[in-house]
């Protein structure tokens, strides 16, 4: 299982902010993680407007939380600083819906999902929420969308693991390129010499560990079309609480001007997101820190 220490949440102290924030809260306290609120900026007032902005959602006697004010301009590298030096484990942010005409400018939550030291839960403010009123996560279905790379195969690492640490049932999907295949149906026996529609479900089966039935409902489909309309369709007709996906080198980065998979999923899904990431927890020696300034804690 994986094992989340540390959960680092940028603010920008906005009313959509507060999303995150709730997610990161929720989430440190179903993992019992260390929560960091990060707020970047060379505000002098920073320090003051980030406790305000959150002593009504956070307990002060809790020693797991801390406060952190970073100045510096570039709010994107800023955050990935901070997520190596603390050793963080997952990132929680929000991210706005752009319209179509503005997805070549990128967003501050792409730029970190394509070069975070760690996994990376983007969220927004119309979306399906599993945070209740209470402050709990309530992760009904989790879906992974697997294409048997080594990047999927850390996302279904991370959605196996959420999925049991919430008891929530795991949907694996696999899409397979337009005019694939033939068949309606998927057929989970394949003979010899089948379609890649029956041999995509056979491999499909075969990456979910045999003892993960005993706690988790499993669902495997194999779809044919574009991974992102698929991915997205799924979800919204499946009542998906988090989309698992895998952050492609070259395939995420080089194409994102014209939007890559990962970039249109995030920008459109109707559900939170979490971009599974290698965890990096060593400091570069050429990347240097804005001096940061811890304004409160709770030790």
């Amino acid at each position: 299982m994986i094992n989340i220490k540390r959960i680092l949440c940028p603010t920008d102290l906005s009313p959509h902010s507060e999303d995150a924030v709730r997610y990161a809260l929720a989430l440190s306290r179903a993992h019992e993680a260390e929560l960091i609120l990060l707020h970047c900026t060379n505000d002098a007032d920073g320090e003051e407007k980030l406790a305000a902005s959150v002593l009504d959602q956070i307990d002060p006697s809790d020693s797991r939380w801390h406060l952190v004010v970073v100045p510096t301009d570039h709010i994107d590298e800023g955050i990935m600083a901070q997520a190596q030096q603390r050793h963080v484990d997952l990132i929680v942010m929000r991210s706005r819906r752009r319209p179509h005409r503005a997805a070549l400018l990128g967003s501050t939550a792409e730029s970190v999902c394509r070069s975070a030291p760690c996994p990376v839960m983007v969220v927004h403010t119309d979306e399906r929420d599993f945070v209740s009123d209470a402050m709990s996560v309530e992760l009904k279905r989790v879906l992974v969308a697997y294409d048997f790379s080594d990047y999927s195969e850390l996302a279904l690492k991370y959605g196996l693991s959420i999925a049991q640490e919430h008891q929530a049932e795991l949907h694996l999907l696999h899409v397979l390129a337009p005019r694939s295949m033939n068949e309606p149906e998927i057929a989970w026996y394949p003979t010899k010499g089948e379609s890649a529609y029956h041999t995509a479900a056979y491999r499909l089966q075969k990456v979910v560990p045999g003892e993960v039935h005993l706690w988790c409902g499993v669902r495997a489909v194999v779809s044919e079309g574009y991974p992102y309309r698929e991915i997205l369709n799924y979800a919204e007709n499946n009542e998906i609480d988090l989309i698992s996906v895998g952050a492609h080198g070259a395939g995420f980065g080089m194409r994102a001007l014209f939007g890559s998979n990962v970039d249109r999923v995030l920008r459109q899904a109707p559900c939170p997101v979490l971009v599974a990431r290698p965890l990096r927890p060593t400091m570069p020696i050429n990347l240097t820190l804005p001096q940061t300034r811890l304004i409160h804690t709770g030790l």
